[in-house]
């Protein structure tokens, strides 16, 4: 049972290759090229079986199946069980084994392994043709080509060589693969982070400008106008929890466990973009929207969009307000057209500058992920300038 549970297919294709291996090195031996064995016609089955028997199970453990292979060419070879001109086939096994050592291990034991068995293959090889060749009975049929040892030598060296560079350039190939995988698995974490990174960043920094704006006017009126105070205080309360709410929706993008009830918190969009403009006019700043969508858009591209328009916002409160602000989001099916107007601070405070600022890195980077344009800076007239273009395939609005 245990056999047979191990037993899968690249198990059974070694036992495959075992057999014919075997078979080819067993007529080997029995019909030469050369001199043949000393040995009965049985017997080369026999050392035809052992010396590749190692191929069938060189996956469990390959340094010490190739141990054996090597051993058992080289002793069939120094006994003389084998046939002049054809010891090279013997040593098949070997090469194969070898190929699965190079392929799995470190560079230091397949070397090892390459020198030890070229040393063992020579040595041996050597030995049969001063000590055993003399001895054995000569062929029936002279070869055309007469046996000698260096041809047997190189032949060996020549696929051994071969066998342990395919298996090492297998092994760097698949090193190469995993660290490309590693690499692309750590990118998407790192791109994943930057993203939380920009929502966090939209969300806690135009919740914020909002309620510095709103206690700051409290602070100011607190004494005359205690009416507005409380209008103010209600301000902040409600970004406040509208803030916490987004924050959770986000910092549950970082759960492990997959808690579906993150799965259903809102995610912000085109519907969301007159309360995000009534949340502006509260902090000093004249909004005027306008919405035109003639057709559906993605639910991304619309989260993107919002996001887009509530930096831009984040951007005129913090800088310009009060001032006068014009929103316009143009929706044709194919493209998103994002343009954000203000008129400048009233009261001659510097214009802020056209580059730079996470806040327009953040927009940059949201329209560049659609493959659109994206441009800020101050205009001749006075005033800021925010305009997007995030193209999208009309097809993913029903995905």
């Amino acid at each position: 049972m245990e056999w047979a549970r191990r037993l899968d297919g690249r198990g059974v294709a070694d036992a495959a290759v075992a057999v014919i291996v075997a078979l080819i090195v067993g007529y080997a031996i029995v019909d030469p090229p050369e001199r043949s064995s000393w040995g009965p016609a049985w017997s080369a089955w026999l050392v035809a079986a052992v010396v590749s028997f190692p191929v069938a199970v060189r996956r469990r453990r390959p340094r010490a199946m190739l141990a054996l292979a090597c051993t058992a060419s080289a002793l069939a070879t120094v006994a003389g069980a084998v046939a002049a001109g054809a010891i090279w086939v013997s040593f098949v096994p070997t090469v194969l084994v070898l190929y699965l050592v190079a392929s799995t291990t470190s560079v230091a034991w397949s070397v090892a392994g390459l020198a030890v068995c070229g040393f063992g293959a020579v040595a041996a090889v050597l030995i049969f043709y001063e000590r055993v060749f003399p001895g054995l009975a000569p062929a029936t049929q002279p070869s055309e080509v007469p046996p000698a040892w260096p041809i047997e030598i190189g032949v060996i060296c020549v696929l051994l060589a071969a066998g342990w560079a395919i298996g090492t350039v297998v092994r760097w190939k698949r090193d190469t693969t995993a660290r490309l995988v590693r690499h692309l698995a750590e990118a998407a974490v790192a791109d994943e982070r930057r993203r939380i990174a920009r929502e966090l960043h939209d969300v806690i920094g135009h919740s914020m400008s909002l309620i510095a704006v709103k206690a700051t006017v409290a602070n100011h009126v607190a004494d005359a106008r205690p009416q507005e105070v409380r209008a103010a205080l209600a301000v902040i309360e409600q970004t406040s929890r509208s803030t916490l709410t987004e924050i959770r929706r986000v910092l549950g993008l970082l759960r492990s466990d997959g808690d579906p009830q993150q799965a259903h918190l809102p995610v912000p969009g085109m519907a969301d973009l007159p309360e995000l403009a009534a949340g502006a006019r509260s902090a000093g700043v004249e909004v005027d929207l306008t919405v035109r969508q003639e057709g559906e858009m993605p639910p991304t591209v619309a989260m993107s969009t919002y996001r887009i328009v509530q930096q831009a916002l984040t951007n005129v409160i913090a800088h310009a307000a009060p001032t006068r602000c014009s929103v316009t989001v143009d929706i044709d099916g194919r493209e998103v057209t994002i343009e954000v107007v203000d008129d400048g601070p009233r009261q001659g405070r510097p214009p802020r500058a056209g580059h730079g600022g996470h806040g327009l890195i953040g927009m940059r980077e949201r329209t560049k992920m659609y493959g659109g344009t994206f441009s800020a800076g101050s205009r001749p007239e006075g005033g800021f300038r925010v305009a997007a273009r995030l193209p999208y395939d009309p097809s993913d609005t029903k995905a």
